[in-house]
C-alpha cells in the first residue's frame, strides 16, 4: 500500500531507501522468534519519516535498534560514532540486515527513552573537558539532568539536531505530555524540511498523524504498511474519547458500578 509522495520541499533526506532482513537458514532463536521479524524480508523507508507501530514485544524496537547499530550508532543511543566494533546490540539482528543507502547524512542521533539518562550523564562528563566540542550550549545551555525528561528531549530536538541528518527515535512520547507531543510535530517538520530522515517507533496517535510519512505495523504475520486512521493507536484513542463512559463500564465492570453507588 503506497502513500502519496510528499511535495519536493518536504521530501526529507532519503538516506536509507530500504532495509533487507536475511534470516540465517534454520534460525529460530531471538530475534527470529519474533513473528514480524521472521516473516519479513524487506521494507521500504519513506525519505522523510517512517513509523514503526505494534504491541509491546512485537519487534519494532528490536528492528529499530538493529538499524541504528548497522548505521554505526551505539545501541545505548546518542550521536553517531565512527566505530562501534566494541559495542554489541542486545539482539544481534544487525548482522542479518542490509541497508540500501542513497546518501550520507551530515549528522545523526539515536534516541532511546530508556537510556536517555545514560546519554545525559555522558554529556555531563564531556562538558567538563576543556576542549569539549559542544558543551551544553548545544543543548540549550543547561544540563540535561537539571531538566525533566520531557524538557531534556525537547532541548535536544530544538538545539542539538540541526537537520540534514538521520535520526532514530524509540518511543519518544514516553517523556512527553500531549501538548509537548504537538510541539514535537512542529520540530519533526523542521527537521524534514531541512533534509532529514527519521525512523520512529511509537504508540502515540499524535506523532503518527504527521502527513509526510509511511507507517508500518508489526503483527504476527509480518510487517505491513498501513494508514493513519487504520492504526490501533488512532482507533483505540478515538473510540475511548467518543465513548469513554461506556468503555469504562466494560473495562471496570461491577466493581466500578459499586464504587459509584457508594459515592452517591
Amino acid at each position: 500500500m503506497s502513500q502519496t509522495k510528499p511535495p519536493r520541499r518536504f521530501a526529507g533526506g532519503g538516506f536509507l531507501g530500504a532495509v533487507r532482513i536475511e534470516r540465517p537458514r534454520g534460525a529460530k532463536e531471538f530475534p527470529f522468534s519474533i513473528p514480524a521479524i521472521r516473516a519479513t524480508k524487506r521494507i521500504e523507508l519513506h525519505p522523510a519519516i517512517t513509523f514503526f507501530i505494534g504491541e509491546n514485544g512485537s519487534g519494532k524496537s528490536t528492528l529499530l535498534e538493529a538499524i541504528a547499530v548497522k548505521a554505526r550508532f551505539s545501541p545505548q543511543g546518542g550521536a553517531k560514532r565512527g566505530a562501534i566494533d566494541s559495542l554489541a546490540s542486545d539482539s544481534g539482528l544487525e548482522q542479518a540486515l542490509t541497508l540500501e543507502r542513497y546518501g550520507s547524512p551530515r549528522e545523526g542521533w539515536f534516541l532511546r527513552a530508556e537510556s536517555f539518562y545514560n546519554i545525559a550523564t555522558e554529556l555531563e562528563e564531556l562538558d567538563k573537558e576543556p576542549f569539549c566540542a559542544h558543551g551544553f550550549a548545544a543543548y540549550g545551555g543547561k544540563s540535561l539532568h537539571a531538566q525533566s525528561h520531557g524538557e531534556a528531549f525537547l532541548a535536544l530536538l530544538t538545539n542539538r539536531l540541526q537537520g540534514g541528518g538521520l535520526y532514530l527515535f524509540d518511543e519518544p512520547e514516553a517523556a512527553l505530555s500531549p501538548q509537548r507531543q504537538l510541539a514535537v510535530l512542529t520540530l519533526l517538520h523542521r527537521l524534514v524540511y531541512h533534509g532529514s530522515q527519521l525512523i520512529i517507533a511509537t504508540h502515540s496517535p499524535i506523532l503518527l498523524s504527521y502527513p509526510h510519512a509511511r507507517i508500518y505495523e508489526f503483527t504476527g504475520s509480518g510487517i505491513h504498511e498501513t494508514t493513519y486512521t487504520e492504526t490501533e493507536p488512532f482507533r483505540v484513542t478515538r473510540d475511548f474519547l467518543h465513548h469513554h463512559e461506556r468503555m469504562l463500564e466494560l473495562l471496570l465492570g461491577e466493581e466500578e458500578a459499586d464504587l459509584i453507588a457508594r459515592e452517591r
